[in-house]
Order: C-alpha cells, then structure tokens, then sequence
C-alpha cells in the first residue's frame, strides 16, 4: 500500500515530463490520471512511458495523448478493484492481466489506495544475478589509468564500481560476477568476496580480452534471466522497471539506449534529380545508442562461443539472425557512460551537485 498516495496522482492535463517525475518520486512504476473529483480517468505505467519515448513522442505533450493510445488497445481500461478487497484475490487479478499495480476504489468510487504485488508477495527484490564487465584498460582515460583499471577511478570518495555495486545491492541484486582482465587484482583487493559490501562477488578471469558478451562464457548459463552492465557506467536507471519492461515485451535480450542528439553545423539541402525540394536550417538529428546495459535470457547463452572473443553487438546479431526478439529501454533517468577525461570530470561535477542522488 501507498502512504502518500499524491506522489502518484496526476490530472489528464500534466505532461509526460511530470508523469517522469511522478513515476521516480512515488517509485511505484505507475501514475494515476485522477479527474478533479478524485475518480479515476487512466493509469500510466512505466512500461507506457518508456514506449512513448521509444515512438519519439515529445516530453511536452500532454500524458492525454497517451490514454487515446491506451483507449485502441487491449488495455483500454484500468483494472481496479473495490477497497477492501481480499489480498488472494488482488493477487489473482494481477496474474489474470499480468499486471503489477491496482488501483483500490472507495464507495464512490475515488481512489483510495494502490497496491502492487510487492506489496501482496514480500519480494522486494529482483531474481536477477548481475555482472560488471570491468576488464578493459581504459585507454581514453590515461595517464590515469597506468595504475588504476578504469571501474577503480574515484568518483568523489570512491571507486566507479563501487557506486556500481552499491546500486545493484539496492535493487535487490545479491549476486554479481565481475569480469576482469587489466589489473584484476586492484579490483579484488578493495571487494574482496562482497561481503563487506552487502553482495556476493564472484570473478570471471579474462585472460585474454574476450569483449563485452565472450567473458559471459567463462560462467554458465544462469537460472533466471541475467542483468549486464558496463563497469565505466555511472547510473540511476530502475533496474525493476527495465526487468518488468523485458518480460512485457517478451525478449531474450533486452538492451538499454540513451537518447542522443546531434545537431548539424550547417544548412542542409534537399534535393532530387539534381533540383533543390527543400532546406533545413541547422537540423537536429536523434538516436537511440547503446547504453551499456543488458538484460539477457539463459537461452542466449547458446549464442555464446567458449574462449572466444564476442561484442554484445555480436551477441544481439546473431540472436535477431534467429528471428529472436530483442526490446530497447529507454532510459530517462541519470546515465553517464566515463570514456573520456571530460566525461570523468561530470562524473565528479554532478555526484557534487546533487544529479547522482536518487
């Protein structure tokens, strides 16, 4: 149940840039568009959101637009539930829609409460296991990195990975492999087997560079579906909500992007057959790239060679050339991927000012 159940409401009129907001702040991975009585007009989930990105639908426009998307589909109405409601039968109804949240109605039928099926379960935590892909060398990063492998950098008063693995534990995630290769016992001095830092670590050796997919053979395939991250990754992304995200869409991979813009310098002209059809003025062009993060279903270790070298861009090729289905993430939320010196000095500047805090 929610104590404060106005972090999650909205009116039909806010933005998707408030729905963002309200979707972190109450952290319960959806929003309820509540008319001015209190009834219940829609639900935005987070899953809903991430999808309207996904389509290039603007921050700016009204979360209206995507209760019509919602009205044409086979979610067209919430499903809710009178207040009172016996917690077996709650637990039911979210198995019967497959759904998460439900909306509790009083006898006037205003919103009351919410419940989620952590709150019906007691399962706080991801089933996920995780690993930290740390064995590069950082080679944009020196002098700095002669020494240091790059996961180890300080970020304010401690190492990249540390803030890594910090946010992993407040996820839920237990146990993480970390794979290792430049100065792999810089790393397993300050972690030591995890204990210390409230996780169970276990390393994978790369003897030889084999990429960010081959190190996953040094492991076997794993129980239950396996989150990898980059370890230069600094990060607040929902790692529930991308897991939640992963299994509505029904993916073996699943692979979390980063909104990019480029703007061209100059006047771009468009032509055909040698005549002029039209002009843009300095345009914006954006992307979705790669943000090193991945959810990865046991089955795709079968894709993985043993001992040899293999990119996750390799990995996803040859799993979508089986016709597998591979889902993007959008992620909205603070990513920042530590490549080059600029980018470790706004690492140090935002942890400063506040941007890293959730």
């Amino acid at each position: 149940m929610i104590a404060d159940l106005k972090k999650i409401c909205l009116p039909a009129s806010a933005d998707l840039r408030a729905c963002i907001t309200s979707l972190n702040r109450g952290e319960k991975g959806i929003v309820l568009l509540l008319d001015e009585w209190g009834r219940l007009l829609g639900t935005i989930t987070d899953g809903d959101v991430r999808r309207a990105i996904l389509a290039g639908k603007d921050l700016r426009a009204p979360v209206n637009d995507l209760l019509e998307v919602k009205a044409r589909s086979s979610y067209s109405r919430p499903v809710t539930a009178p207040q009172g409601t016996p917690r077996a039968d709650l637990l039911s109804l979210m198995r019967e829609h497959s759904i998460r949240q439900i909306p509790l109605l009083d006898e006037s039928g205003r919103v009351a409460d919410l419940v989620t099926i952590a709150d019906l379960t007691h399962d706080q935590c991801a089933p996920l296991a995780a690993v930290i892909m740390a064995g590069g060398q950082g080679s944009r990063l020196r002098p700095m990195t002669e020494t240091v492998p790059k996961p180890m950098l300080p970020v304010g008063e401690k190492p990249l990975m540390e803030h890594i693995v910090e946010q992993l534990k407040e996820a839920g995630i237990q146990r993480v492999n970390v794979a290792t290769h430049y100065l792999p016992e810089k790393i397993k001095d300050h972690f030591g087997d995890g204990s210390g830092f409230g996780v169970q670590l276990n390393y994978l050796t790369e003897e030889r560079p084999l990429g960010t997919a081959g190190a996953l053979s040094l492991m076997g395939p794993p129980e239950d579906t396996l989150l990898v991250i980059n370890g230069d990754i600094l990060t607040k992304v929902d790692f529930q909500a991308m897991l939640a995200f992963h299994r509505e869409q029904d993916a073996i991979i699943t692979v979390g992007v980063r909104k990019f813009e480029m703007r061209v310098p100059y006047g771009v002209v468009e032509g055909e057959s040698g005549f002029v059809t039209g002009l843009q003025e300095k345009p914006s062009l954006n992307f979705f790239v790669n943000a090193g993060i991945y959810l990865l279903e046991p089955d795709c270790f079968r894709y993985l060679p043993a001992g040899r070298r293999m990119d996750m861009t390799e990995l996803i090729q040859s799993v979508l050339a089986e016709g597998e289905r591979v889902a993007s993430f959008p992620i909205h939320e603070y990513w920042l991927d530590i490549g080059r010196h600029d980018d470790y000095l706004r690492a140090q500047e935002d942890l400063k000012n506040g941007r890293l805090a959730k």
